[in-house]
């Protein structure tokens, strides 16, 4: 498996470029912004561009999909669910007091990913596990035979995600976690959203949000 995970855009969303190492077929995962850097990195490996996966329509995750798709034909693929938080694309930087120019052209949903539903490419496959709560169309990806599960940010190092803006449920959010997360493998790699990664064990163990759950 290839890859590579770098943050883009003025609030630093970790996007994921994930490639099977044979068949040279990728997927990007949450391409918020910096599309040169992100065709940079599938030039590098010389790999070709087969699926845009939004993990939640915030701006920050996906206000650069329709752009790549353009440039490359990959259709892009989330949760139905968020799909009013995709057209509210443009009004979303101002909740969070940031002004940001405007996207000509709103991401448009081609695929619709549902619970237990696979992606990938071919190769490398990954199973849709959804996670209401950050938004009501939140998604996480797990790889079982990587070990890799990308989380958005429905979960952080330390934390979870933010749920007072549109679309949030606290207690959606933290039942998301325990039902859906907290049961995988304790070696799983955890790659948010935002920052670092971790391990579904490390986060078991010692994020103070899930204590109690």
């Amino acid at each position: 498996m290839i890859r590579e995970t770098f943050p883009v855009g003025m609030l630093q969303c970790n996007c994921t470029v994930l490639a099977d190492e044979t068949s040279k077929e990728a997927f990007v995962v949450d391409p918020g912004a910096d599309i040169p850097r992100i065709l940079a990195v599938l030039a590098k490996h010389a790999l070709t561009l087969k699926q845009i996966v939004i993990t939640h329509a915030h701006f920050d995750h996906i206000a650069g999909a329709q752009e790549l798709k353009r440039l490359t034909g990959a259709p892009i693929s989330f949760n139905q669910a968020d799909l009013p938080l995709a057209l509210m694309l443009n009004e979303q930087p101002s909740w969070v007091g940031l002004k940001v120019a405007p996207v000509e052209h709103l991401p448009q949903l081609d695929q619709d990913l549902r619970d237990g539903q696979q992606v990938g490419v071919d190769g490398l496959k990954g199973l849709v596990v959804l996670t209401p709560g950050h938004t009501q169309g939140s998604l996480c990806l797990w790889f079982p035979e990587n070990e890799l599960l990308l989380v958005g940010d429905t979960l952080f190092a330390g934390s979870v995600g933010r749920t007072d803006l549109p679309g949030g449920d606290g207690r959606q959010l933290l039942h998301s976690i325990k039902d859906r997360l907290l049961g995988l493998p304790e070696q799983t790699l955890v790659v948010p959203g935002h920052g670092g990664s971790t391990s579904i064990g490390a986060e078991r163990g010692d994020n103070p949000f899930l204590q109690n759950l």
